[in-house]
């Protein structure tokens, strides 16, 4: 029996060359999104727009987001230790799972507003509701273009591209509801557009708290299938079987398996570590970027996947 412990370190995931432009990128948009919260907060609060308010509380999701980001680009550059051989990657999905669990409560507590207010509907000045969400789009629409060039290199920043260019579209419709006040005086728009907005926060955000109790619990990362690592493992000649099959995330960027192997028993030790070489290659193919891999020449029952 054989062992190998072969890490490939390359992060298909991991943020692209250009870190300092998308470090200041992150930065600009943190800083944008979070001043505008506190605008948007501050101006919902005052006028008792529950639109806005809930609003703000989608923007903070923004915030949350391209912080969680950017703490996963930094902890991706942390070192190891012998208290943490893994340096502090796993911290990037704890956080997600708490930043959607909060995020969940405060959509509850908006959405029990919004129906109390269908009872008892508040006045709320329509101008100052389209102004604050015209406002809204700039910063939205100006933060999704920090990311535009870099969309397609990695995953977290198509996401955050993705999302800041929907809040765009929501405070488009903040405004509307804003216009349709000053020409109708239907006050009852508000709680409506909020529970638009709720339910646009809550399909967000389901898909993060799935995603992140998964991969908290050390599930099969999102977008990779076992049967589809086995098979890229048995098309290499040279390769028998595969079994012991775990995969697991080690951050919300990097994801790692180990596996045993059954090959040929008339391969050498040079040709058994190509044989892994190539199947590293192909892993890397499938989003794993960390291998661990254990060969044997004789066929032993498998007790697991």
């Amino acid at each position: 029996m054989s062992h190998d412990h072969a890490h490939a370190h390359v992060h298909t995931h991991a943020l692209p060359a250009a870190g300092g432009q998308l470090n200041r990128a992150f930065i600009w948009g943190i800083a944008l999104n979070l001043g505008f919260v506190v605008v948007e907060f501050v101006a919902g609060f005052v006028t008792g727009s529950l639109a806005l308010v809930s609003d703000a509380g989608h923007n903070l999701s923004d915030v949350a987001s391209l912080a969680l980001s950017l703490v996963a680009f930094r902890l991706a550059k942390a070192r190891s230790s012998q208290q943490y051989t893994y340096g502090y990657r796993k911290s990037t999905i704890l956080v997600s799972l708490f930043n959607a669990l909060i995020l969940l409560v405060a959509v509850g507590a908006i959405g029990w507003e919004a129906i109390r207010r269908f009872s008892r509907p508040e006045a709320v000045p329509g101008g100052m509701v389209a102004i604050i969400a015209g406002i809204g789009i700039v910063v939205n629409a100006t933060s999704a273009l920090l990311f535009m060039r870099h969309k397609e290199s990695d995953l977290n920043v198509k996401g955050a591209y993705l999302h800041l260019l929907a809040d765009t579209m929501v405070s488009l419709g903040t405004v509307v509801a804003g216009i349709i006040i000053i020409y109708t005086g239907w006050y009852w728009v508000d709680p409506v557009v909020s529970l638009i907005i709720m339910l646009v926060i809550v399909y967000s955000t389901w898909g993060l708290l799935r995603s992140s109790l998964r991969l908290s619990m050390d599930g099969v990362p999102p977008g990779i299938e076992l049967e589809a690592v086995k098979a890229a493992a048995l098309k290499i000649p040279g390769i028998k079987d595969i079994y012991h099959v775990h995969i697991w995330a080690m951050s919300t960027t990097e994801n790692a398996l180990t596996a045993q192997l059954v090959v040929s028993d008339n391969l050498d030790g040079e040709q058994v570590a190509g044989l892994k070489n190539s199947l590293r290659h192909e892993l890397e193919h499938l989003g794993i970027q960390h291998v661990t891999l254990e060969t044997n020449a004789l066929p032993i029952p498998r007790t697991s996947p």
